[in-house]
């Protein structure tokens, strides 16, 4: 792994700082925001496992969004899709250290791209709706699917998008969605910890030590995010992330082709 000195550790930080702001205004992308920042700077993989203990406790903070009431409603409800994401995660987490780098690089960018692309308004995505329609519903078989799906997808790269779209799909509550998002990539991050010290992701002890420093910087985003959420207009903010999400995308995307 390069060194964490200096400039590196700089943007490890900012990273996790601008995670965390994107994550508390809006209720998600700090896994996909810090991962995908820090993959222009650190190996993919390195910036995969250096987010892993940040994106837990930055969902630990917004899981508190959710009551206890709401909490075992959506256990009840989506307890297979939670299931099915732990065996994914697990899969996706045992195959990291043999996935090349410039065909992750070019996963995370095309993935990104996508998740803007099928979010946007402005311009229609053929098939995109037709696809959200019979594939993210809520049918058991759907949420074990999905969850094995998205479990692998999270566990392998940090992009949890595809978790965001079925929830999202679902019309839930604001405060509901937030909350519910989190409590998922709560349970799953928290088993990630402990499948990468056992798949020796943190042989290299820097990428512990930078990891677990990175946490508080991104809990301090995301309180920041959640002060200022009510202050700014919902197409202000939803833009802004759009656009950083496409300049990392394009940059990823472009890395990967470079690459491969």
């Amino acid at each position: 792994m390069v060194g964490l000195a200096g400039g590196v550790a700089a943007v490890v930080f900012a990273a996790v700082v601008g995670g965390g702001v994107v994550a508390g205004i809006t209720g998600f992308g700090f896994a996909l925001v810090g991962t995908a920042v820090l993959a222009t700077t650190l190996p993919p993989r390195d910036a995969v496992v250096v987010m892993i203990v940040p994106i837990v406790a930055a969902n630990a903070s917004l899981a508190s969004e959710l009551d206890r009431d709401s909490l075992r409603s959506c256990v009840r409800r989506f307890w297979p899709y939670a299931t099915a994401a732990l065996v994914g995660t697990a899969v996706g987490m045992a195959l990291l250290r043999r996935i090349p780098a410039a065909p992750m690089t070019l996963s995370l960018g095309l993935l990104t791209l996508g998740y803007v692309a099928t979010k946007q308004q402005r311009l229609g995505v053929p098939g995109s709706e037709t696809l959200k329609r019979r594939c993210f519903t809520a049918h058991p078989a759907a949420k074990v699917g999905l969850g094995f799906v998205s479990g692998f997808v999270f566990g392998a790269t940090n992009v949890g998008v595809q978790v965001v779209a079925y929830l999202d799909r679902l019309d839930l509550e604001r405060g509901v969605f937030v909350g519910v998002l989190a409590s998922v990539l709560l349970g799953v991050g928290l088993v990630r910890i402990g499948m990468a010290g056992a798949l020796g992701l943190y042989a290299d002890t820097a990428l512990l030590v930078v990891s677990l420093a990175a946490a508080l910087p991104g809990l301090a985003g995301v309180a920041a995010g959640k002060r200022v959420r009510s202050r700014i207009p919902e197409q202000y903010r939803t833009a802004a992330v759009y656009l950083l999400l496409l300049v990392v995308g394009v940059r990823l995307t472009w890395t990967g082709m470079a690459g491969l």
